[in-house]
C-alpha cells in the first residue's frame, strides 16, 4: 500500500489560479512567498558586508540576511542571520525597508542595526566579512538588487530616527529586474 499523495495542478473551487491539489481528498498545498530578513549592520560609520560562500551568487557581497525560520520573529531571524553569516551580535535599531520581490516570491524585511559587542568573523555561509566606508563598497560585486536598494535606503535615512520603511524603487515596483537591468 502506497502512502504517496496524488497531487495535481488545478484551479480549486472558489480560487482564481492553479494550485497544487490532492486529487484524492482536495487538500490544497499553497505555495506562498518566503520571508527574508536581515540588517544593514554599521560599526564606526562603516557598513558590514559578507562575501557569500554559497549559491546563489557565491563570491558576491551582501548584507547578513536569509530566510526566516518557523517560530522566529523577524527581529530574531535578523539577529540569527548576523550570527550565522558574520559571527556578529547585533542590536536592531529599527526597520529600514520592506521589499517585494515578485520574480522569486520573496518579501524582504530589512533593518538598521549596529554591533552590540565587538568582533565579527566569517561564518559558514561567508567567505569573508568586512566593514566598508561608503566609497569603498564594491557596487559591481553586490549579490542582489535589493542589497543596492537597502544600502541607499540606509544612506538616505542617516543616523537619526527612522521614518517609514522604504519600499521597492519606483522603476522596479514588483522586484522583477535582475542585476544589470537598471538595478
Amino acid at each position: 500500500m502506497s502512502s504517496a499523495i496524488n497531487f495535481i495542478r488545478r484551479i480549486p473551487e472558489g480560487e482564481d489560479r492553479e494550485r497544487l491539489t490532492c486529487a484524492d481528498c482536495g487538500f490544497v498545498a499553497y505555495e506562498n512567498p518566503k520571508i527574508v530578513t536581515g540588517s544593514v549592520v554599521v560599526a564606526d560609520g562603516k557598513v558590514m558586508l559578507c562575501r557569500r560562500a554559497i549559491e546563489p551568487r557565491r563570491g558576491f557581497w551582501t548584507i547578513p540576511a536569509g530566510y526566516m525560520e518557523m517560530g522566529e520573529t523577524i527581529e530574531e531571524a535578523a539577529r540569527r542571520e548576523a550570527r550565522e553569516e558574520a559571527c556578529a551580535d547585533i542590536a536592531i535599531e529599527g526597520m529600514l525597508a520592506v521589499y517585494s520581490i515578485a520574480r522569486i516570491g520573496q518579501v524582504q524585511v530589512l533593518f538598521r542595526a549596529r554591533l552590540a559587542s565587538p568582533g565579527f568573523a566569517a561564518g559558514a555561509e561567508s567567505l569573508e566579512v568586512r566593514l566598508f566606508d561608503w566609497d569603498e563598497i564594491p557596487w559591481d560585486e553586490l549579490a542582489f538588487p535589493s542589497v543596492h536598494w537597502v544600502l541607499h535606503a540606509w544612506r538616505d535615512a542617516g543616523a537619526g530616527p527612522l521614518g517609514a520603511p522604504r519600499g521597492n524603487p519606483p522603476d522596479d515596483p514588483r522586484g522583477v529586474r535582475r542585476l544589470g537591468q537598471g538595478a
